[in-house]
């Protein structure tokens, strides 16, 4: 008979938040390549009698597993190789200032601002700042063998086998990760389909989805691109598909106003569809659709007729496509933009200064007091401090627990596994272990990084059980220092985001609106733009809320009653759409008055939100015809007006 916890034991929500596992599917490329990227230098520098050469391209290696994210084989080159070009500058800057004391000091504190700085610009150079950090603070706090050059290129060179490894399929698989993501956002437009006239929960869940994929899709399509996507005729065929996808997309809310669900065949055409795109086929595709006799059925059966045609035709001009996010600039204009950006963006001087704080204390600390393999403690603050990676107190906590829990895995391992030949094996069991569990969460990166960090050290320092209390201490003091100086001292850790990037995507609204219905409405692909980009500006709130939940009172708490705006703020959204597409196919344009009512009334939900600590109701003036396509967006912003935080 199972009985329930004592009131004082039952653990608060923000820890079991923290450390429940995130669903993932599993890369099984990805844990053969880690394996063999491992195992195989060190296997190597066996064999030819210099294994600390093997476990310094080991740690290269293990630095090309952490940046291997690309589906796309074409996006894999510069997130694996970028990353290691930067991961070298690191080693070589720390070796060279390895045991020179107070220059060693300010010469990682300095690399720390800068790595700090670059990672606010996107994934690759997130990656290759933390790689920079990482390797000059291994370099700075570990002897390492052979000439000052030798460690660059060893680490390299075991990054760059992860990359070899990552492209040797991609003759055979050309083009493949491209059509399955584009696919799969098919597949996830035939569940909102599904769920149109259905309950509500269940339709937000399902677009919700729906722009995860597609954003999904778009990048993965259309990113890193160093060129147009003209260039190349399979990604313009498939960003041609993308977009086709798109009507139907904003076909759906309409669908679901009316509250009737749909035919069985409609979805049942979307993944008719996308299993076409997956596998590329171009013949003929009879769709059994009903006949329309409403606004929104005519307009979905447009959207999907158009998707089928655009699915099958085997050729596509350029000249047509637009990629819905904006073309992209010449390369050099981009890194010159991104230059610019970090030198003169509050944020990145703000998040550098923080991380160059943080190091800079760890390092003044282990100078005074002896700390064995003081570099540890470095580690552990770039990896708890990273921007992109969630909330710093949530990150200290499971790297204190990941720690923990891969101590016990290295002790066993440590202890019981002779040195030799037999780290090869265990080194090929342990690697694909981080592929596998960094999707479920830092906590669980953590415990699967710590053995194999630690086996890699043993055959550098020969220390064997003597490295784990030393790690553990080590991880302790990093954690403590992040949270103290990178946290508490920051007004800004302690509240969430969540108000004001939802108060900016109120604007963005009100700006959608006077687009779609204003006296100088926007062309059709700056519609759809806009609308690609504030739905996902929204999935990056919802992101954004759900770190927030992590965090212990009174910010979590905080973060929760933002919660139904979010969702008001999506179901506007979906109204404007719904609007749109019901006088594109037959209904009366709203009035001029309408528009300007409804777009002021949004602008000053969005000013009340960004003044607010917290929500409160506001009285609203929404009135107008009661059959204009506009009134169901006035019901949704009378609905976000009066929106009232819990007390």
């Amino acid at each position: 008979m199972s009985r329930e916890f004592p009131i004082g034991l039952t653990p608060p929500d923000w820890l079991v938040r923290n450390l429940r596992a995130q669903p993932a599917p599993v890369n099984r490329p990805a844990l053969v390549r880690a394996s063999i990227a491992l195992a195989l230098p060190l296997a190597v520098g066996l064999a030819t009698g210099r294994p600390e050469y093997g476990a310094l391209a080991s740690m290269g290696a293990l630095n090309g597993v952490l940046s291997d994210t690309a589906a796309a084989y074409r996006s894999r080159v510069p997130t694996i190789a970028v990353p290691q070009l930067f991961a070298a500058v690191g080693v070589t800057l720390g070796s060279l200032v390895y045991g020179h004391g107070w220059v060693a000091v300010v010469a990682v504190t300095g690399v720390a601002l800068v790595s700090g700085m670059i990672s606010t610009i996107g994934a690759v150079a997130s990656v290759s700042g933390l790689l920079l950090l990482l390797t000059c603070a291994i370099g700075a706090g570990l002897p390492l063998p052979g000439e000052w050059w030798l460690a660059p290129l060893l680490m390299s060179g075991g990054g760059l086998l992860v990359l070899v490894l990552a492209l040797l399929a991609w003759p055979l698989r050309s083009g493949v990760p491209e059509r399955e993501a584009v696919a799969d956002a098919y597949r996830t437009v035939a569940e909102l389909l599904t769920a149109v006239g259905g309950g509500s929960r269940a339709y937000d869940e399902a677009r919700h989805a729906v722009t995860q994929s597609l954003n999904q899709a778009y990048d993965t399509v259309l990113a890193h691109r160093a060129r147009h996507h003209g260039r190349s005729p399979e990604l313009t065929r498939l960003l041609a598909q993308l977009n086709a996808i798109t009507p139907v997309v904003e076909a759906a809310p309409a669908a679901h106003l009316g509250g009737t669900p749909l035919p069985p065949g409609l979805p049942e055409a979307v993944r008719h569809l996308a299993s076409a795109v997956e596998t590329g086929y171009t013949g003929p595709i009879g769709l059994k659709l009903p006949t329309p006799t409403t606004e929104t059925a005519r307009a979905l059966d447009h959207a999907l007729r158009h998707a089928a045609e655009v699915v099958t035709v085997p050729d596509v001009d350029p000249r047509g496509i637009d990629d819905r996010l904006g073309r992209p600039a010449a390369l050099g204009i981009r890194t010159a933009r991104a230059a610019r950006s970090v030198a003169l963006s509050a944020a990145s001087w703000r998040y550098g200064l923080r991380l160059a704080l943080c190091i800079g204390l760890a390092q003044i600390l282990v100078s005074i007091i002896p700390v064995p393999r003081s570099y540890w403690v470095t580690l552990t603050i770039t990896f708890v401090l990273k921007p992109d990676f969630g909330s710093v107190f949530s990150r200290a906590l499971l790297r204190a627990l990941g720690t923990v829990a891969g101590l016990v895995i290295a002790a066993a391992v440590l202890a019981q596994v002779p040195r030799g030949w037999a780290d090869v094996p265990t080194l090929m069991l342990l690697a694909p272990l981080i592929p596998a569990f960094t999707p479920r969460g830092y906590g669980y990166q953590t415990a699967a990084i710590t053995p194999v960090i630690l086996l890699l050290s043993d055959v550098l320092n020969q220390e064997g059980t003597a490295l784990l209390l030393p790690r553990l201490v080590d991880s302790l003091l990093g954690c403590a220092i992040a949270l103290l100086a990178g946290y508490l001292l920051w007004p800004e850790s302690w509240h969430t985001r969540v108000g004001d990037r939802l108060a900016d995507a109120v604007d963005d609204t009100a700006r959608y609106v006077e687009a779609a219905f204003g006296p100088d409405p926007a062309d059709p692909p700056a519609r759809a733009r806009m609308r690609r980009r504030l739905y996902r500006n929204l999935s990056v709130i919802r992101t954004e809320f759900q770190r927030a939940l992590t965090e212990p009172p009174p910010t979590g708490r905080r973060a929760a009653a933002w919660w139904p705006l979010v969702v008001a703020v999506e179901r506007i959204v979906d109204a404007t759409t719904a609007a749109r597409v019901r006088v594109r196919y037959g209904a009366s344009p709203p009035s001029t008055a309408e528009v300007t009512q409804v777009a002021r009334q949004l602008r000053e939900l969005a000013q009340g939100v960004r003044e607010a600590e917290t929500l409160y109701e506001v009285r609203t003036d929404l009135t107008g015809p009661a059959d204009s396509v506009l009134e169901p967006l006035r019901q949704e912003v009378a609905a976000a007006r009066a929106i009232t935080s819990p007390h």
